[in-house]
């Protein structure tokens, strides 16, 4: 028969091994979320630095195509307030911010679901 004692070390054993398993699994997933969110950054930079230099493209031709040369810079103002007074108007627009919270939890919060689910099958 088993010993009390060993039993109870057992069962230690069992809850200490099960915690290190948990706080692995933490530990990948803090990970996971860490590296979305740099790699999230680093496409916001660079996007903004192509859209700096687009911008900047479009100005000068605008320019050159009205022979003035602040017209092409005001018209590409004009542009960016544009987007900016529809971006205003579409910030209390329930179905959008729903579709970008839901697409921002999914590449920042992916779950492991579908990966243990695959797993299993």
């Amino acid at each position: 028969m088993l010993k009390i004692g060993e039993i109870i070390q057992t069962v230690k054993g069992i809850v200490e091994t099960k915690i290190d398993m948990v706080k692995l699994d933490i530990q990948d997933q803090i990970s996971g979320i860490l590296t979305r969110l740099i790699f999230l950054v680093m496409m916001g930079g660079s996007l903004l630095l192509v859209l700096l230099f687009f911008s900047l493209s479009l100005a000068f031709f605008l320019s050159q195509y009205f022979e003035s040369p602040h017209m092409g810079f005001f018209l590409v103002g004009l542009l960016y307030l544009l987007v900016l007074l529809v971006l205003y108007l579409l910030r209390e627009n329930d179905p959008t911010e729903e579709r970008v919270q839901k697409g921002l939890k999914g590449f920042i919060f992916r779950t492991r679901i579908f990966k243990k689910r695959n797993e299993k099958e």
